[in-house]
């Protein structure tokens, strides 16, 4: 996650390429999807813990994507404040969604590809507040391609699961690593 002040890890602006893999404009390799997924699998197993951001020991959807963020950068752009549970019905702003466009590049939906930050609204007409990370199911296995979401649910351990129709009709944002 860039901020606005520093550039991304590779240099300059990052590109796809076709091996997966994002590289700087010189071609250097940067982060590849396959690096973001597995450290997102990495998780999995981690029990529900609102606020808590600590692999094996508890983590919130947040705090999935903060541990991600430290594994892949170091040390965390900014430092979210103490929330509650109901948080973004509580000020029905798009809290979230601002606190990640400022360290990642957002993205259309249709362009969503394994590694990426996606936003769900829980409520239809509610401010997003649930965050994942996109995968897709190994190769070898039924459905092979297929999307999923490595993620944290309330009263779950961080899990891989597939991402269905109800998910992507809760879908409202996306982002780029």
């Amino acid at each position: 996650m860039a901020t606005k002040e520093s550039p991304p890890p590779c240099g300059g602006r990052e590109r796809q390429r076709t091996d997966g893999a994002r590289s700087a404009p010189g071609g250097g390799r940067c982060m590849s999807q396959a690096n973001i997924v597995s450290l997102a699998r990495s998780w999995i197993g981690t029990p529900y813990v609102h606020q808590a951001s600590v692999k094996g020991a508890g983590c919130d959807c947040l705090g999935l994507l903060r541990g991600v963020w430290r594994e892949l950068r170091g040390e965390e752009p900014e430092t979210p404040p103490p929330y509650s549970p109901d948080w973004a019905e509580a000020r029905g702003k798009e809290s979230l969604r601002d606190a990640l466009a400022r360290h990642l590049s957002e993205i259309e939906i249709k362009d969503i590809a394994p590694g990426d930050v996606v936003l769900f609204r829980m409520l239809a007409r509610g401010p997003a507040k649930h965050c994942a990370i996109v995968a897709e199911v190994l190769s070898g296995s039924e459905g092979h391609g297929a999307l999923t979401l490595v993620h944290a649910r309330q009263n779950k351990r961080v899990s891989e699961e597939a991402f269905t129709p109800a998910w992507r009709r809760k879908l409202a944002y996306a982002f780029r690593i």
